[in-house]
């Protein structure tokens, strides 16, 4: 695995048909490393290795360093291409490759400081905003916390974490993202889930350490249009709603699961028999179920594009989408990976007993599946809540936007 730094990595970025290439010339050993990945939770050396060596990490890393620097949509196509093989992997990748996203909002001092080491430098999260209590100090921030979800955390140098600065007497605490190095934290081993298991996701917890002011990012310069990372990433990417898009993020992980069983079972059922005889692609419940099954995966896929592209488009143009527009993109991104996973459970009834085995790439889709549906981002009620109170004049309950 190479690790270059900023300076080294002047040879052209592959664009988007060439990292996608690369991407689906993994997909059978990514397929073959699944159980491994589940039983190790946490990604497989080798797995790592192949999407550093593809640049795949770097999809969305601006140009300047080297990175493709692929448009937002990128997150959902790429995550939906590998979670088809390993959904933990799938996760991993674009939540990892989305951080450099963020990363290049942030002002470039804390960019060159990471960047300037290595290019491949990966970057975990846990935007669990509550989890971190930080005060203002000279220079910088001095912040505790412990936080849970941290994606990717084991083979990461650096970690986004989320916290709450005291404003002081009764007014509402700053939220910011502070970029704190591996040696500032301590990984707790917690990890032991239902689904998503290869993901790593373990809780990470600091105690009064310092955050240098270029360190942090103030999540009112990430509500769309211009943020400290501007001045060197001019490019719309790093001008886009981060939180009004949250979901997008990861939610190409759930489509691609249930688009993966739905190709796997039409591709594999023309042949196969009932325990009666009969054949199953002739019987007509199947059909109609494979149909359900294909149009919320069809459904899912179209919100999910659309949002995002409309977004960068709005971006580009100048202009910030506003409070109902995002609370939209949040309400249709928790919708669109509902209807992945509704897609899922059709499968996996259409599976029949033999999806119940552990080892068969089906009962690891459907707790995958159901697990990314977990995430505070998919909750159906909180984003309806959010964007019912937006549409009807109420302020918004999500800070964030």
């Amino acid at each position: 695995m190479s690790r270059k730094p900023a300076s080294a990595a002047a040879a052209r970025a592959p664009d988007y048909a060439e990292l996608r290439g690369r991407a689906e010339q993994l997909l059978p050993a990514l397929r073959e490393r699944a159980a491994k990945c589940e039983e190790l939770r946490r990604m497989p050396d080798e797995t790592l290795r192949d999407f550093h060596d593809a640049g795949l990490f770097r999809f969305q890393q601006p140009k300047r360093v080297g990175g493709s620097e692929l448009d937002f949509v990128a997150v959902i196509e790429f995550g939906a291409l590998v979670a088809r093989a390993c959904a933990s992997s799938a996760w991993n990748l674009v939540n990892l490759g989305s951080h450099h996203l963020l990363l290049g909002m942030f002002p470039p001092e804390a960019q060159d400081e990471v960047w300037g080491k290595s290019v491949d430098t990966l970057i975990a999260s846990s935007f669990v905003f509550p989890a971190g209590r930080a005060q203002r100090v000279e220079g910088g921030y001095r912040i505790s916390g412990r936080w849970p979800f941290s994606s990717g955390v084991d083979p990461s140098d650096w970690n986004m974490l989320a916290g709450q600065v005291s404003a002081g007497d009764d007014a509402p605490p700053e939220q910011r993202v502070f970029l704190l190095h591996r040696s500032q934290y301590e990984i707790h081993d917690t990890w032991f889930a239902g689904g998503l298991r290869g993901t790593g996701s373990k809780d990470v917890e600091a105690a009064d350490v310092f955050v240098p002011g270029h360190r942090t990012l103030a999540v009112a310069d990430m509500k769309g249009g211009a943020t400290p990372g501007s001045v060197v990433n001019p490019g719309p990417l790093f001008r886009i709603p981060v939180f009004g898009l949250f979901p997008y993020m990861l939610s190409g992980v759930a489509l691609g699961i249930a688009e993966g069983l739905i190709d796997d079972f039409a591709a594999g059922s023309a042949g196969r028999g009932k325990m009666t005889g009969a054949k199953i692609a002739a019987v007509q419940s199947v059909q109609l179920r494979l149909g359900e099954a294909a149009a919320f995966a069809r459904a899912s896929r179209l919100f999910q594009e659309s949002n995002c592209r409309e977004a960068q488009a709005l971006v580009a143009a100048g202009t910030v989408p506003d409070l109902k527009a995002k609370a939209r993109y949040r309400l249709e991104g928790a919708y669109a990976v509902d209807w992945a996973v509704r897609a899922v459970d059709t499968m996996f009834m259409l599976s029949g007993a033999s999806g119940l085995y552990e080892s068969g790439h089906v009962a690891r889709a459907f707790r995958d599946a159901h697990a990314v549906k977990q995430h505070f981002s998919f909750n159906t009620d909180v984003a309806g809540t959010t964007y019912g109170r937006v549409a009807l004049g109420l302020p918004s309950d999500n800070a964030t936007l």
